[in-house]
């Protein structure tokens, strides 16, 4: 993730949580490219004509984020993580306006990569994995954490483990688990 020192960020990120607006001045400049790759990396799954735009996410996540005034950030990890979930929930909310307004039409399956490189899958229909995660969220909330700090955060197996604070194998173990019980959900709902 960040080239910046993560000390350095946890530093800043724990002053703004404290209410130190001059801390989230000097963060954002830190964390915006990151947000900004997380949000071109989300925005490559999508479909081509999709209307909005990885800046447009980043501000949509900023405007989320300052309303988060007294978090108790925890480190970067963690707060790559909450962005991550917030940028999930903006375009699950776009996706499930833009399908109310055609009514349902022209939805697409869901694909996903069986290899680690999840974000490779082209033809995402978030709705139908969110839809999923929250069925999977029932039976192993933990194994959704991981998703999004994997798939959606684009988190290491080494930060998702900090931000959960469980071993790096039980991180391994729930990756794979959730894609193969997401990818079994996914393929009931297209059939």
């Amino acid at each position: 993730m960040s080239t910046e020192a993560p000390a350095e960020m946890t530093k800043l990120l724990l002053a703004w949580g404290a209410g130190d607006e001059q801390a989230l001045d000097q963060l954002l400049p830190v964390v915006y490219r990151e947000l900004h790759s997380m949000a071109r990396g989300y925005m490559a799954t999508e479909r081509p004509d999709h209307t909005l735009q990885a800046s447009a996410l980043v501000n949509e996540v900023y405007l989320k984020l300052v309303d988060v005034r007294q978090m108790k950030w925890q480190n970067r990890a963690h707060f790559f993580g909450v962005s991550a979930q917030l940028m999930r929930r903006i375009l699950v909310d776009f996706a499930r306006r833009r399908h109310y307004l055609k009514r349902g039409g022209g939805v697409r399956p869901v694909t996903l990569n069986e290899g680690l490189d999840m974000s490779a899958a082209k033809t995402t229909d978030l709705v139908a994995l969110d839809d999923a995660l929250n069925a999977l969220a029932d039976v192993d909330p933990r194994k959704v954490r991981v998703v999004e700090l994997r798939f959606f955060a684009g988190l290491t197996v080494e930060e998702t483990a900090e931000v959960l604070k469980v071993s790096l194998d039980t991180v391994a173990r729930d990756w794979r688990l959730a894609k193969v019980w997401l990818h079994q959900e996914l393929q009931k709902g297209g059939a």
